[in-house]
């Protein structure tokens, strides 16, 4: 008997999500008959392509042979339907993509109605997570990051940049007063990340160069926290245009110290795993929010 796709499928998704039971929630099956399916496969090639314990897993030699062989072959497979399905001008299959949750709400969800309208066989599915993630285990096609990437392994692509604003809301500035220079935000209740240093730097001008590093009075992993506490009068925060400026417009939150900012502005990339051309679906998605970024940066030059 000859080993089939969805075989292989399975196999090379226990390897890239690290177990059975990931991999299992992932293809929609139950673990037992994730199991199954390894088993099946190795009396197939009546060999022993992974050891199992209780607690953990390891390739065999002729385990760590057939996933790369494997991954290859399905790796052909993805390529050769993404070249019919664009041959016919008509991008489909599940796409799945991780965000910080800023990014998500405000960048993404918002314009996902008029996706599905020019995209309805793409299969969107939209996960959140204000951590760096790994794309493979998480079986992620695209990954947006904000700030400045430190993985050479993944391929990128800039879908623009953000500036920074220091905000309050207007509740905070009546009780506290609004900071004339720099320096004055010492005396104030500033809102920083807990898990990023690199957040509680402000692009502020002073006298020893461009960043104001700054100490919390209230840390948080996520910027969508951040912007709550803002919102909520909690201190002063700075926080990235794309997830303000409805908040701006709208005067929930105020602009400071705009004089002293410096101008920096957070890159914006999709990162992704594909050494080849980039499947259409993927492609489409990335066209498309490159073009709502741009849209944004537009309207804020006019003013």
């Amino acid at each position: 008997m000859k080993a089939r796709s969805d075989e292989l499928q399975i196999f090379v998704c226990v390897i890239e999500c690290g177990s059975i039971s990931a991999a299992a929630e992932q293809v929609g099956q139950t673990p037992s008959a994730v199991s199954r399916t390894l088993s099946r496969l190795e009396a197939k090639l009546d060999t022993t392509l992974i050891n199992r314990t209780t607690r953990r897993m390891d390739l065999t030699e002729e385990g760590k042979y057939f996933f790369e062989q494997a991954k290859g072959i399905l790796d052909q497979m993805d390529e050769l339907e993404e070249r019919l399905s664009s041959r016919q001008k008509n991008p489909a299959g599940r796409l799945r993509i991780n965000a910080a949750s800023p990014f998500m709400l405000h960048a993404i969800v918002p314009h996902i109605e008029e996706f599905r309208g020019l995209y309805p066989d793409i299969q969107l599915e939209l996960n959140s997570n204000d951590l760096i993630i790994d794309l493979l285990e998480q079986s992620t096609d695209i990954a947006i990051r904000i700030g400045t990437l430190s993985d050479s392994t993944l391929h990128a692509r800039s879908l623009g940049c953000s500036p920074l604003h220091i905000l309050a809301s207007p509740a905070y500035l009546k009780q506290h007063g609004t900071p004339a220079t720099v320096a004055e935000l010492a005396r104030h209740a500033l809102l920083g990340f807990a898990q990023n240093e690199g957040l509680n730097q402000w692009p502020l001008r002073h006298e020893h160069g461009d960043r104001w590093p700054i100490q919390p009075a209230i840390s948080a992993s996520s910027g969508e926290t951040v912007r709550h506490l803002a919102l909520q009068g909690q201190g002063i925060a700075c926080l990235s245009d794309f997830m303000t400026r409805e908040d701006i417009r709208a005067g929930r939150l105020k602009v400071l110290l705009a004089d002293a900012n410096s101008g920096y502005r957070q890159p914006i990339n999709a990162v992704y795993y594909r050494n080849s051309q980039l499947a259409l679906r993927i492609q489409c998605f990335l066209d498309f929010i490159q073009g709502k970024l741009a849209e944004y940066a537009s309207r804020e030059f006019k003013g």
